[in-house]
C-alpha cells in the first residue's frame, strides 16, 4: 500500500528540526528547541494553503491523515519525553521558564478559540453535506 502525503511530512520535519535545532544555537544550547512543534505548525499551514490553492489530491490528504493519526503523536511523545528529563536536570530555571510560559500563554487559549468561532478545523471532515454533523470517533 503506498501512503501520500509523506514527503510533506518529511519535508515540514527536516524544515521544522532545522529551525529548532537553529535557535538552540542562537540561544547557546546544544538541541532542538521546538523542532516538532514548527514541524507540526508548518504542516498545518501548508496543507492548509495546498488545499486552497486546490493542490492537495484527496489521496495525499488521506495519507497525512494517516501519519496524523500514527507517527506524529509518538514523536511528540519522544521529544516530551526529553524534554521533561533535561528540564528535571535543568532545576529551577526550567521550572520557572515553563510556569510562566503556561501562566502568560493559558489566557491565549479563549482568545483563539473565539477568534476561531465556528471556522475550528474540521480537517477531513469537507464531505460532511452542510447540515449534518461529523460523526465523533
Amino acid at each position: 500500500m503506498v501512503i501520500y502525503g509523506v514527503m510533506i511530512l518529511g519535508i515540514c520535519m527536516f524544515v521544522g528540526t532545522a529551525i529548532g535545532v537553529v535557535l538552540g544555537k542562537l540561544l547557546g544550547i546544544d538541541g532542538d528547541i521546538g523542532g516538532v512543534g514548527f514541524a507540526m505548525l508548518i504542516l498545518v499551514f501548508l496543507t492548509n494553503w495546498l488545499k486552497q490553492k486546490g493542490m492537495m489530491p484527496k489521496a495525499s490528504e488521506q495519507g497525512i491523515l494517516f501519519w496524523n493519526a500514527m507517527y506524529i503523536p509518538v514523536v511528540i511523545a519522544m521529544a516530551a519525553t526529553q524534554n521533561v528529563v533535561a528540564a528535571l536536570n535543568g532545576g529551577l530555571v526550567a521550572l520557572l521558564a515553563g510556569v510562566v510560559s503556561v501562566v502568560v500563554l493559558f489566557p491565549f487559549i479563549r482568545i483563539l478559540s473565539a477568534w476561531a468561532g465556528a471556522a475550528t478545523s474540521t480537517f477531513g471532515d469537507e464531505d460532511v453535506p452542510a447540515g449534518a454533523q461529523a460523526k465523533k470517533a
